[in-house]
Order: structure tokens, then C-alpha cells, then sequence
């Protein structure tokens, strides 16, 4: 791995991506980091051993530009790296909402640019990383794009007109899965368990049915069948489920994150 890469914009999820590099075999001198506060930059150099640089010396120096700043700040920043960001840099995105044609209308003609949409999991090594092409992308800018993102978790490529669509399920999808696990912890409680018991009791039921919806092969339905016996117990809570329109309540929350995506690509934040 030649190709030297920055992190502009280091918050959460860019460190858990420069953590991931490093520990797939990125060496930490082929890799650059800015921040906006002096601190911060100090504080990645002295955990990474990278070194921290200004956004114009970082678009001057790597290869490949990943910008994980926030959506709101994206503009500023295209504005300060234009002079300096030849075309045959790769840049990547990492902000909810924004098009690729947002970066080619600000940077030179023809520069690529690749789509990444990533989930918090990155955190824990476990993200589903979602990856689209602009206009001027290839198909060694995803690979690059993948083999950055592959130290975080899982990658998908998508066409880019999808890519609201995956923000509501994927990108948003953790915070759904906590409210679940917030709501049933609830109902523990009210069931008459301790909170933290009934947090154990959910957090292990929710880690078995996620490994067994990857590695088992089956249908959702399936395995949901094979829990519920007749005039049992589950089934009871289906019904009820059913009765509240649990299934309709998501499908609408899902269409809702995907229709508020599309309003902020589209200015209306």
C-alpha cells in the first residue's frame, strides 16, 4: 500500500477508519490527518504515530482525500481545498446527503469522486459502508474506496440514485435497533426485572439473531417461524405487534429518513 491517504475533518468515525487502516497494514507515515482544533490533530499524532497537517498541505501530499467532515461544513471546506486539489486526486465522501455532483461543480474538472456512506459500527470494527461513483470514478477509485472502508467492516457498492434509500435503512438503521433494545428493556422492567438483566437478556438475544440471520442462510421468516409455536408464547407478542402496526410504523419511518436524505442533498437542511 503506496498510495498515501488524509482524513480531513477527524472526528469519531474518521478515527475509527484511521484506526482500521492501521490495523489492516496501512503504515501510519502513509497516512495524513487534519482537525479543526490544534489539540485534537495532537492527540491523533501521539495515538497513531500519523502525522497532522493543514487541509491545503493534506490535498498538496495524499494521493486519496476522505472528507468526514459534517454535511453543514462541506461547502466551507471544498471552498479552502479547491486551489490546491489537482484533478487526478481521489476524493471521498463521507457526508450523509450531499451528491457527488456537489464536489465535481466545486473542484477541477474531472476530478473523481467516490460516494461513502458508513454506519457507527465502524466504531466496533462491524459497519456496513455503502459506496457509489461519480461521474469521473472507475473502477479502481471503488476499489481503493473499498479497501479503505473493508478496515472498518462490510462494503457495498450501489448506484449513487440509491444512496438515500441505504442512508434510511443502513445509515440510520443502528439508532433503530437501540430504540428497539430501549423499548424491550423497558418492558423488562415492567415485567418485574432488574434493568440491567433485562438489558443482558435483550443485548444477547439481539447479538444471537443477528449472527444467525448472517450465517444461517435463512429466510427471516424462517427463523422467526421455528421461535413461534402454536398458541404459544410468541405468538401472542406477533399479534400484538401486528395489532399496533409495528410493521407499517417502520416501513413509514424508513420512507420518512429517506425523504429527509433527499431534502438535505438538496439544500433544504
Amino acid at each position: 500500500m503506496t498510495q498515501k491517504v488524509a482524513v480531513l475533518g477527524t472526528g469519531k468515525i474518521g478515527e475509527a477508519l484511521l484506526s482500521g487502516m492501521i490495523r489492516g497494514g496501512w503504515a501510519p507515515s502513509d497516512l495524513l490527518v487534519t482537525a479543526r482544533r490544534p489539540e485534537r490533530a495532537a492527540q491523533l499524532h501521539e495515538r497513531y504515530g500519523v502525522e497532522a497537517v493543514s487541509n491545503a498541505e493534506a490535498a498538496a501530499a495524499a494521493d486519496t482525500l476522505i472528507l468526514t467532515v459534517k454535511p453543514q461544513d462541506m461547502g466551507t471546506l471544498l471552498t479552502e481545498l479547491a486551489p490546491h486539489v489537482p484533478a487526478d486526486r481521489l476524493v471521498i465522501s463521507g457526508a450523509a446527503g450531499i451528491p457527488t455532483s456537489f464536489f465535481e461543480e466545486r473542484l477541477a474538472a474531472g476530478t473523481p469522486v467516490v460516494r461513502v456512506m458508513t454506519n457507527t459500527p465502524a466504531l466496533v470494527d462491524e459497519a456496513m459502508s455503502v459506496i457509489s461513483a461519480g461521474t469521473h470514478a472507475t473502477g479502481t477509485h471503488l476499489t481503493r474506496a473499498e479497501e479503505i472502508f473493508s478496515g472498518v467492516g462490510k462494503t457495498l457498492r450501489v448506484p449513487e440514485s440509491q444512496q438515500d434509500a441505504c442512508t434510511a435503512l443502513s445509515g440510520s438503521g443502528p439508532a433503530y435497533f437501540f430504540f428497539l433494545v430501549e423499548a424491550m428493556t423497558d418492558a423488562g422492567i415492567l415485567l418485574g426485572l432488574p434493568r440491567d438483566k433485562a438489558h443482558d437478556l435483550i443485548v444477547q438475544a439481539a447479538i444471537g439473531a443477528a449472527v444467525m440471520l448472517r450465517d444461517s442462510g435463512e429466510h427471516p421468516v424462517t427463523l422467526r417461524e421455528n421461535v413461534t409455536s402454536p398458541a404459544g408464547t410468541t405468538i401472542n407478542a406477533i399479534r400484538e405487534l401486528e395489532n399496533h402496526g409495528v410493521r407499517a410504523a417502520l416501513i413509514a419511518a424508513l420512507e420518512a429518513a429517506r425523504d429527509r436524505s433527499r431534502e438535505l442533498a438538496s439544500g433544504n437542511g
